[in-house]
């Protein structure tokens, strides 16, 4: 998956308000931000196969590290911690600890049998990537959700707060569909540098999210509304 982790990102603003949209992109994307590092430092291997799959020409020989569930289970811990420990918001901890995970299973249903649970355990997947059509309709479904639940939580307080959120959820879909009918990388290198463009999504979307701020309830909006009339 890709635009899915993205949308998860998004919808998990309503239920965490306090945290920074980078942070959540950050928690939900965190495998794939791990993944070319590992690859790039030679602990965790891919091959390029072209044609392998529909939608995808990647065989994942190895990545315990970034995309096993009890990796990913370990890694949500330490963020969930650390987020606690800067904040002291318990709440927003737990859902940012809990978002790291989410990626195991998003990539579960896309993947062909290539996630492990734990390293050296067995792999599962139930193979969305078998299909295109498929694939990116769940894809842009996903998104979309998570994009109306995100405007939903939050409104811009200035143009900035439209134009850089559009302007990355833009770049986002046009970048996917490039990637799902272009040529696949030459090589591995070219593919683990180039995935770590995934990288700039983080203060992109903290810039963003600087620009919004949580929508009032209509009772919150009632509630205003009388105090200012009593002032």
């Amino acid at each position: 998956m890709f635009l899915g982790h993205f949308g998860v990102a998004l919808a998990a603003k309503k239920a965490a308000p306090k945290a920074s949209l980078g942070t959540l992109v950050f928690a939900a994307q965190f495998a794939d931000m791990l993944w070319p590092l590992l690859l790039l430092a030679g602990v965790e291997r891919v091959r390029i196969v072209p044609g392998l799959l529909a939608a995808s020409p990647f065989d994942f020989t190895s990545y315990p590290i970034s995309h096993s569930l009890v990796a990913q289970l370990g890694w949500g811990a330490i963020l969930g911690i650390t987020y606690f420990l800067a904040k002291r918001d318990g709440r927003t901890a737990i859902i940012i600890g809990g978002l790291v995970p989410t990626h195991w299973v998003l990539d579960f249903i896309a993947h062909r049998p290539d996630m492990p649970i734990y390293p050296g355990g067995a792999k599962y997947g139930l193979g969305m990537w078998n299909s295109l059509p498929l694939t990116i309709g769940v894809e842009y479904v996903a998104f979309a959700a998570g994009i109306v639940i995100y405007l939903g939580a939050t409104r811009a307080k200035d143009r900035t707060g439209g134009l850089a959120l559009w302007s990355l959820l833009g770049l986002l879909g046009v970048l996917y569909v490039g990637s799902e009918f272009g040529p696949p990388p030459p090589n591995v290198k070219v593919l683990a540098e180039s995935a770590l463009a995934i990288w700039l999504t983080v203060p992109w979307a903290a810039w963003a999210d600087r620009h919004r701020e949580p929508r009032m309830t209509e009772n919150e909006a009632m509630s205003r509304g009388r105090a200012e009339h009593s002032d």
